[in-house]
């Protein structure tokens, strides 16, 4: 074939088949024009994302205000057990009333007495966030008092709360005449207290619970011969879940308590701050008196006189008693997990005897190991005995329990369950240990030289809650 003949033959064909190809365009010329399609979008990006972040920032320091009507992030818990419930009080129906008081709250620190309801967000980044939400929990007068229980919104940029307020002012105050008088932490708590006493003057406390709880305000506690504790209550129902007490100009011994339940269910126990309190003097002739009777009859290796006093002190201060006219007894005295250790008794006049089982020293501190009231009839016939904690930071109760023997006793058997009764081995102290599973309920008795019973003592459970009085639970008594 002649290459004239080729050419004019194959070209038309090439030709054809070339201009079906799909040729893609030059690569470069692509890349640059995407590339200036992400970098223009990107600079939208960086811009819009610059503009919110300055309104971001200004919202959150309050410099751009925000809408009330916009939604925020809660960032505490609201006490929802109060919040729910109706405005309590006398005061509940006073709208003219709240209205002033809604207009005067502020949490800025007040200048003079332009303002004394402010202040009490002492970092300024809280603002009322919507004072029409400003809602009467509780407001009622008082002998010589007019308190009141607000809650409060408020709001830091998008972040949000309620805050819980006492405000207080004397009987038939106006709104003008309210004072701040304290506010809540932030915690979910059923129960909102307020107690402001003097020595001079006394004072009042009062106590918001939930709806149809029962508010009970101890004054001193009494620990009855028989073994059981009684309060004496001081408070006055106001309303449904609302106690308030009266309180008398003297110091009080010691902090009272409070206790809200309904039905058979504590829904609330522990102390009313607010003092002032006449505590214990552990320098003064009565603590020095109690702590020298404390050692007569002491057994085991003995205490120093810091420990003796730290042990003594904490036992005065958990039952709430008094240095003066309380009886204190060393009972046993030896070593738990390489610390000091002593079983001991506190008594008051013509009352029961409460059982301390303490170990620790100033240095690592101290741990309650028992806590048990206990009838003054037979108490020194009585053995006693606590499971002993793992010492590794849980206080997780082991199977070993200490068993301290009454002095006259030759012998302890501890029945556990249906098991027959096990021997206790005792030492020149009249202590032993003998091991009994964490679950399973015991008896001790003790044994005269002539096979008497002496006493019998039921082992108590481990206190999972050490918030009450001994005695307040069936882990802190033997009287049922």
């Amino acid at each position: 074939m002649s290459e004239s003949f080729a050419h004019s033959t194959l070209s038309p064909a090439l030709r054809q088949a070339a201009h079906g190809v799909d040729v893609p365009e030059d690569p470069w010329s692509g890349f640059a024009r995407r590339e200036r399609r992400h970098r223009r979008t990107r600079l939208i990006r960086a811009a819009m994302a610059a503009v919110v972040a300055v309104t971001l920032v200004g919202v959150q320091t309050n410099v751009v205000p925000l809408p009330g009507w916009a939604p925020g992030i809660a960032v505490a818990a609201a006490p929802t057990a109060l919040l729910d419930a109706p405005p309590r009080g006398t005061l509940a129906g006073d709208h003219a009333w709240l209205d002033t008081l809604r207009a005067r709250i502020s949490t800025d620190p007040p200048i003079g007495t332009d303002n004394p309801l402010g202040g009490w967000i002492p970092d300024g980044i809280w603002k009322v966030a919507d004072r029409d939400r400003i809602r009467l929990l509780y407001g009622s007068d008082q002998p010589g008092q007019r308190v009141a229980l607000v809650a409060v919104p408020l709001r830091s940029g998008l972040l949000t709360r309620e805050m819980l307020v006492w405000y207080v002012g004397p009987a038939g105050a106006g709104a003008q005449q309210m004072r701040y008088g304290g506010h809540s932490e932030g915690v979910d708590s059923p129960v909102m207290t307020l107690m402001q006493a003097e020595s001079d003057r006394g004072g009042f406390a009062v106590v918001v619970g939930p709806a149809e709880s029962t508010v009970m305000i101890s004054g001193d506690p009494r620990y009855t011969p028989k073994g059981t504790l009684e309060y004496q209550n001081l408070a006055r129902a106001d309303g449904s879940g609302v106690g308030f007490a009266v309180l008398p100009p003297a110091p009080l011994r010691s902090e009272p308590v409070v206790r809200v339940s309904r039905g058979n269910q504590v829904l609330f126990l522990g102390g009313l701050g607010g003092g002032p309190y006449a505590g214990i003097d552990p320098t003064g002739p009565e603590m020095d008196a109690l702590l020298t009777a404390a050692r007569r009859g002491a057994r085991g290796t003995p205490l120093d006189d810091a420990n003796l006093r730290s042990y003594i002190e904490l036992a005065l201060l958990d039952s709430r008693l008094p240095a003066a006219g309380t009886t204190a007894r060393v009972r046993w005295s030896g070593r738990e997990h390489g610390h000091a250790a002593a079983l001991l008794t506190v008594q008051p006049a013509d009352g029961g005897v409460i059982a301390y089982a303490v170990h620790g020293d100033e240095r690592t501190g101290w741990w309650t190991d028992l806590r048990l009231l206990l009838p003054a009839k037979g108490v020194d016939q009585r053995p006693i005995g606590w499971r002993i904690r793992a010492d590794d930071g849980t206080r997780t109760p082991t199977d070993q329990v200490r068993v301290i023997a009454p002095p006259d006793a030759a012998r302890v058997t501890v029945t556990a369950g249906s098991a027959p009764p096990a021997t206790v081995t005792l030492d020149a102290s009249n202590a032993g240990t003998i091991r009994i599973p964490p679950d399973r309920p015991a008896t001790l008795t003790a044994y005269s030289k002539d096979g008497g019973v002496l006493g019998t003592t039921p082992l108590p459970p481990v206190e999972a809650d050490m918030a009450g009085l001994p005695g307040d639970s069936p882990a802190t008594r033997v009287t049922p």
